[in-house]
């Protein structure tokens, strides 16, 4: 855990002049298309279940009807926001939570806080590690996957996880984003909130094997 520690913080500091450089400009472009704040943050759970706060940008207008209930997400997510979310420039800001050591660049990826209490057991050991910035369920189809199988490649990340695991990650990451697949689940401006499960399957590794 350490060395992986390490090496996150090598890799951040390093690329810093690069990836500073695009916050800034998309800070800029979300000021100016969507208005403020230009950082949208929320409560999440993170290592063992501690909460801490992520930092994404934000990609949703504050729209509401006649009664102040905020619109659905489709009526929410303008184009431009769509464009961050299908370019993940709106996850750069989570840089700034791994930074802080709330977060890791690999690992199961930080999902609400309400869907604590609808983990079974073994859905809930993806909390067995820092949530990172991208992850085994990432690579392997994003939003586009079943919550099932997206939570049981979690838990396949956490029983093989490796540094050469996470190098692959990371450079499938950067073809998974120039290709922009699975940004949001079949028929959905966004992923459909999970529900809980009844019988998990086993955890395999998916389509894309180490």
């Amino acid at each position: 855990m350490r060395l992986k520690r390490t090496i996150d913080l090598v890799l951040v500091v390093s690329t810093a002049p690069l990836w500073l450089s695009l916050l800034a400009i998309v800070a800029a472009l979300v000021r100016w298309r969507l208005g403020s704040p230009v950082f949208f943050r929320q409560p999440r759970p993170g290592l063992h279940g501690t909460i801490f706060e992520i930092v994404k940008f934000r990609t949703m207008q504050d729209l509401r009807d006649a009664d102040g209930t905020l619109l659905p997400d489709e009526a929410r997510l303008p184009a431009f926001g769509r464009w961050l979310r299908s370019t993940s420039l709106d996850e750069l800001p989570e840089l700034f939570n791994v930074l802080s050591g709330d977060m890791t660049l690999v690992g199961p990826r930080p999902l609400l806080a309400e869907y604590l209490d609808r983990y079974d057991a073994r859905q809930r050991r993806r909390h067995e590690v820092p949530p990172g910035l991208t992850g085994w369920a990432q690579i392997n189809g994003r939003n586009d996957l079943p919550w099932e199988d997206r939570l049981q490649m979690d838990i396949w990340y956490v029983d093989h996880r490796s540094l050469g695991l996470d190098l692959k990650v990371l450079l499938l990451t950067i073809a998974r984003v120039l290709t922009r697949r699975g940004v949001s689940a079949p028929g959905s401006a966004t992923m459909p909130k999970f529900q809980g499960t009844a019988s998990p399957g086993p955890a395999h590794g998916g389509k894309t094997s180490p």
